[in-house]
């Protein structure tokens, strides 16, 4: 309550707070491109109001090599979030623990993340099965807590904003559930302030200060509104992406339009980047590279093609090349449209019968799983040049003695 001699509290322009907060981080990180300064001043500004969403994305810097500015990002972003909480190698115990401190729910900043989840870092399911459950504002872990036969099952809550940052991939449930940053090496001619702890954290602390103070005051607003997405983002990326854009319409100014800009960027970048399971690469292949504009095919001509693909696993898979019966056990986790696994059928060919897969069979996986097909102009070459391998001629070409 103001005093007679007090003055009304200024109202803070969150389009402009947004701008300041995207400026900071511009004086010390590059990133690879402007729809990236756009998701990261939206994510610092939603770590504020997590009460308010339903979910909360989680932010990934990731590179494939060292050096490429991942802490530095993570080290900006700690000075603008709530309670910060910095983690390496740090165990889900002590994570979920501090999500239920009474003092207050922290932003995790995991560095190094590749210790956790890379190909040498051994199983890691509890730590991923914690990321992946506070996802939601309901996700909860369930522990035992006591001693021997005198236990309890306790439910600490798993909802908290998360910051990663690492070298190569993350696991694909935690991908789905991210913002994706793919951060490079500075080249020669881009520069950036050193960021100075002992200078510069105090401006940044003076920005998550605003921060707070603007979502106090658009909290209620934020949590009765449902953002329209744009075309084309739904699903998992819609959920991802309905905290920023919250954010976003509450700012005003440009920042509506920034935000969805930047949105169907960096959801194309991520779809395009993504190489799905090992299943659904194997279905894309067949589809758009092996069976493209052909009925059906024998086996043998299937993996003869397959292991021909340039930068795909099939030649290598673990020291050996794709066999029948490996294709024959990915295959048959999908159903046919009549609600039957796929399976390998009787072909009659040049004279003898082959086992081979139809292409009607793989039709309804194909639209269940596989990414939208080539564009209708490459699609069309493609099968036109397919067609003038007929089953017939396929094996006559790989196999002479059934002929």
């Amino acid at each position: 309550m103001n005093t007679p001699n007090s003055q009304p509290a200024v109202p803070i322009d969150g389009a402009a707070l947004l701008n300041e907060v995207e400026a900071f981080h511009r004086r010390f990180n590059v990133f690879p491109r402007e729809a990236a300064y756009v998701a990261v001043a939206l994510w610092d500004a939603h770590a504020h109001l997590l009460d308010a969403f339903d979910s909360t994305p989680r932010l990934a810097f990731l590179s494939p090599e060292p050096g490429s500015g991942k802490s530095r990002a993570l080290e900006v972003v700690e000075t603008l979030v709530p309670r910060p909480m910095l983690a390496v190698n740090a165990r889900a115990a002590a994570l979920f623990r501090s999500v239920s401190d009474p003092a207050g729910r922290p932003t995790i900043l995991f560095d190094e993340i590749d210790t956790v989840f890379g190909p040498k870092a051994g199983d890691n399911e509890e730590l991923r099965g914690f990321l992946n459950a506070g996802h939601r504002r309901s996700g909860v872990t369930y522990r035992c807590v006591g001693d021997g036969g005198n236990q309890t099952v306790v439910e600490f809550p798993s909802y908290t904003a998360v910051a990663v940052g690492g070298l190569g991939y993350l696991p694909d449930t935690i991908t789905t559930r991210s913002v994706i940053i793919r951060m490079r090496r500075r080249a020669r001619n881009e520069t950036v302030e050193p960021f100075r702890a002992r200078l510069h954290e105090a401006e940044g602390q003076a920005l998550r200060e605003r921060l707070a103070q603007w979502a106090d005051t658009v909290r209620e607003d934020i949590a009765g509104r449902w953002p329209q997405m744009p075309d084309g983002v739904s699903d998992r990326p819609a959920d991802v992406w309905e905290p920023l854009l919250s954010v976003a319409d509450a700012a005003g100014g440009d920042w509506p339009e920034r935000a969805r800009t930047a949105c169907l960027e960096l959801v194309n970048a991520a779809r395009a980047d993504d190489k799905g399971s090992l299943g659904i690469r194997l279905l894309t292949d067949l589809r758009d590279h092996v069976m493209a504009g052909i009925d059906r095919m024998p086996t043998v001509a299937i993996l003869d093609r397959l292991c021909a693909l340039d930068e795909a696993p099939w030649a290598d898979m673990s020291g050996r090349p794709l066999d029948s019966r490996g294709l024959a056990k990915k295959l048959g986790e999908y159903m046919t449209s009549d609600n039957t696994p796929v399976k390998a059928r009787n072909i009659k060919t040049a004279g003898t019968v082959l086992k081979g897969y139809y292409a009607l069979d793989l039709h309804d996986a194909w639209q269940r799983y596989c990414p939208p097909p080539p564009s209708e102009a490459a699609t069309s070459a493609t099968s036109a040049t397919a067609q003038v391998s007929a089953p017939e001629t396929v094996a006559a070409t790989l196999f002479p003695s059934a002929t």
